[in-house]
């Protein structure tokens, strides 16, 4: 609540200039932030080979309490034939009106990380016109960058792209056997232009910040989504990945 204070004129025996005063409510203009915790153990997962990779890959989940950080890790395997790649994926709500997100997640490598390419840590979401917008960024062991997603095309005709941050990352080079402590910071505009603010992998803090367009019209309901992605490296191989405490704050 606030006070404000109006100017008056007010006719008595001499014209004299006084404050009348009303009580009047401040409207709350904070946005309502909301985040829904360990996506990883409270949603339900389904998992499916990215066609996008090539070969053929297998995949397997779990939910394990070690190792793990808040007594439910999910656990993600792959077998891959031709450096396939296989993604997980989990609908965790419906809000086409928030702008902003931090997604924040632990992540473990089990020994060996030898085959392992890339590591996708991606947030769909899709907006009050229909449009489906993809918060795309992985750590890729190619180029050995933070790598984030743009539509090259339009949202009817899309192109789907990686681009190369200059932060740097390669999942091999992760210590294995050990939990770290990602997060990413991102934001979108009214037409689904997606900023890629930050990442910060155990602490150390990298800066991308940079703007590209990221709608498609792939006519989805209502819907956030969250996928993770392991892409296999070399002719042939396995690998094994857990998440916790998979945590995405939205304003």
């Amino acid at each position: 609540m606030k006070l404000t204070c109006v100017p008056s004129l007010q006719l008595a025996a001499a014209a004299t200039l006084v404050l009348a005063c009303t009580t009047v409510s401040a409207k709350n203009t904070r946005p309502v932030t909301t985040t829904v915790k360990n996506i990883q153990s409270a949603y339900t997962w389904s998992m499916v080979q990215d066609g996008a990779t090539g070969g053929v890959s297998t995949g397997t989940m779990a939910l394990v309490s070690k190792p793990s950080t808040s007594g439910a890790a999910r656990q993600f395997g792959i077998s891959f034939q031709n450096s396939a790649g296989e993604r997980y994926w989990s609908v965790f709500g419906a809000d086409p009106a928030p702008a902003n997100f931090t997604y924040d997640v632990k992540v473990y490598i089990a020994s060996p990380s030898t085959d392992i390419a890339n590591l996708e840590f991606d947030m769909n979401q899709v907006m009050a016109n229909g449009q489906t917008v993809i918060f795309g960024v992985q750590c890729d062991g190619y180029s050995s960058t933070w790598d984030y997603t743009t539509n090259a095309g339009t949202p009817d005709y899309p192109v789907d792209q990686w681009l190369h941050s200059t932060a740097p990352c390669n999942p091999q080079k992760w210590t294995t056997n050990t939990w770290h402590h990602l997060v990413i910071n991102y934001s979108r505009d009214s037409a689904g232009n997606v900023t890629y603010k930050n990442v910060s992998l155990d602490g150390v803090l990298q800066q991308i910040n940079e703007t590209v367009p990221s709608a498609f019209a792939l006519r989805w309901a209502q819907v956030l989504l969250t996928n993770f992605q392991i892409d296999g490296l070399g002719g042939y191989g396995s690998a094994t990945v857990y998440l916790d405490q998979l945590t995405i704050t939205r304003w």
